[in-house]
């Protein structure tokens, strides 16, 4: 896939952050429809005013991904009022941060391994039978994050959801390739910390800046549409992944700990300053 012109592209946690800029980013490749889910009211009508341009079908849906029953009525509309989206880029999420003793059960564990995990399963679950059956390449794009690679105090449930979309979007890659579907590509996406205000006051690891959301955007569409099985951002990530697979646990946890500062990242985060609803990645 050399573009996404003349497609049909879903985006979620669309209204904000980088799940805007994929939108933006299919808006300008000339997408024949680009399909925008949110549960902020405003901000969807903003980000939906903002992109309109002739020629490309913006359309909205104002929809909560904790819910299944939400994620499946939002879905059957999009199939039944816009049709089957040849691109799906699961970019919503949330983050909880905190000691795990800490989390409320509700709004915190559960709510995380909803929208962080469960979510993005069962929204591919309700596109992929039209991919699958579509001619041309297909493309998903699964936003994990370097969390989902290795621990971290403070951030254990948000880990946990990102180590489950890790496995899930890489098994589902190679189902498909095995189930001779290899049309439908799956890219998963684990950057470390983004300045979107998801992560305001986390401090980067040794040689691992806070990076650009445009950055990010940029080299993750890239990857998407050439359907790499994995990019994560920046070089760091892959040497951290690669440490914790060759060194003895206490060695990693010094090296992490002492020599980068990943144990300590989250220590002083503050999070965007919003209401509550689910930050967008």
């Amino acid at each position: 896939m050399k573009s996404v012109a003349g497609r049909v592209v879903l985006v979620t946690g669309a209204a904000m952050g980088m799940g805007r800029l994929y939108a933006q980013r299919a808006v300008l490749e000339g997408a024949k429809a680009v399909v925008l889910w949110d549960i902020d009211v405003d901000a969807l009508a903003a980000t939906t005013a903002e992109l309109a341009t002739p020629g490309v079908n913006v359309v909205p849906y104002v929809v909560d991904i904790s819910s299944l029953g939400s994620i499946a009525d939002a879905a059957g509309r999009v199939r039944a009022e816009v049709g089957h989206p040849e691109v799906l880029i699961n970019n919503a999420g949330i983050v909880r941060s905190g000691y795990f003793w800490d989390h409320h059960p509700e709004r915190d564990t559960e709510l995380t391994m909803r929208v962080n995990a469960i979510a993005p399963m069962q929204i591919a679950a309700e596109f992929l039978p039209g991919m699958i059956e579509g001619e041309g390449p297909r493309r998903i794009l699964n936003v994990a994050s370097a969390a989902g690679t290795v621990s971290n105090p403070k951030m254990s449930v948000y880990a946990a959801s990102k180590w489950a979309v890790i496995g899930w979007s890489d098994s589902l890659r190679l189902e498909l390739v095995r189930a001779g579907h290899a049309h439908v590509g799956v890219t998963t996406l684990a950057p470390s910390y983004i300045s979107t205000g998801m992560f305001d006051g986390a401090r980067g690891p040794l040689l691992t800046p806070i990076m650009a959301p445009e950055y990010v955007v940029d080299r993750a569409w890239s990857a998407m549409l050439a359907a790499r099985p994995f990019l994560m951002l920046p070089w760091t990530v892959s040497l951290g992944r690669a440490l914790n697979g060759l060194l003895p646990q206490r060695a990693f946890d010094f090296v992490a700990g002492r020599l980068f500062g990943v144990y300590r990242s989250m220590d002083d985060f503050t999070g965007r300053v919003s209401k509550e609803s689910p930050k967008k990645s």
